[in-house]
């Protein structure tokens, strides 16, 4: 199956007094890179999910973000005792610095010492990081399976995408052979009376290097291995598309290939209804260029 690199999934979870919240999303990049944003307490549980990702995912952008928060059901808090004491330490310090200045402070109670920043902690690291992580790791499951298939979806819309601009490609390569064949009878016409015409205007000429000149001329103008080669490439682009795995890298060398023979086609056409082939043809495989870079 075609996988996207864009792709989006989310979940919810709660477990040892804790609930989280997952978001995995992922766009397109030249290879893997994974940014995963997640506690740092939990012990490994980085690690475990970079190895997760790295089994279904290829290639993408992938940021995994975790928000833990101990359960509104079981608020759990702590006295700090380290934060207590730096406190009432500098409550004493400003106490007797405003003695000696004459000032009066107004007394302060346990409720206002609670509310200073670090005196109270919210005792969720108190969970067996271990524990928490075991739960994470099988939380996380569904929701990159919910983000694997996001990108399955994509990739088929896009697959859908990508066959019908090969399909036009075919056509135009096809327009092209036809327009080709069509003008070598005129080419040859106007060949044949520019040289009645040197013949004529020069006495003692060498017929045989004119004639050398002419075929020349008649190769250079001469499409048929570029035609050709849009059609190798073709049939290349459509067996990328039916094959598993990977193929985003390979798709994108061919576009570049394709494009190459397009210039040159244009560059040779040398008649107006072959050059408007020729930038029709250039103009679907830029187009087939931007989707292959969310290919995978």
């Amino acid at each position: 199956m075609r996988q996207s690199m864009t792709g989006f999934a989310s979940g919810q979870g709660e477990a040892l007094g804790l609930t989280w919240t997952w978001d995995l999303r992922s766009v397109n990049a030249r290879g893997l890179d994974i940014r995963v944003r997640v506690p740092d307490w939990v012990d490994g549980l980085e690690q475990a999910l970079r190895a997760l990702i790295t089994k279904r995912v290829a290639r993408g952008n992938v940021t995994v973000a975790l928000r833990l928060h101990a359960s509104a059901t079981e608020p759990v808090q702590d006295l700090n005792e380290a934060q207590l004491d730096r406190v009432l330490t500098a409550m004493l310090k400003i106490e007797a610095e405003a003695m000696t200045r004459g000032l009066s402070l107004t007394a302060s109670s346990a409720a206002d010492l609670i509310t200073v920043r670090g005196v109270m902690d919210v005792a969720h690291h108190q969970s067996d990081p271990i524990e928490v992580r075991t739960a994470l790791i099988a939380d996380f499951g569904p929701v990159l399976d919910s983000f694997v298939a996001s990108r399955n979806s994509e990739g088929a819309a896009l697959l859908d995408v990508l066959t019908g601009q090969v399909d036009q490609i075919a056509d135009l390569v096809a327009q092209a052979d036809t327009v080709a064949e069509g003008r070598k009878e005129e080419q040859a016409d106007r060949m044949r009376a520019a040289m009645a015409r040197v013949m004529d205007a020069q006495d003692g000429i060498d017929e045989q290097r004119i004639a050398q000149e002419l075929a020349l001329i008649a190769v250079k103008a001469d499409v048929t291995e570029e035609i050709d080669r849009l059609r190798t490439h073709v049939d290349a682009s459509r067996t990328l598309l039916e094959a598993d795995g990977p193929v985003g890298r390979k798709l994108d060398f061919l576009m570049q290939e394709f494009n190459r023979e397009a210039n040159t086609l244009c560059s040779k056409a040398q008649s107006a209804p072959l050059t408007a082939v020729g930038l029709e043809l250039k103009t679907v495989i830029e187009q087939m260029r931007e989707q292959v870079q969310n290919v995978e």
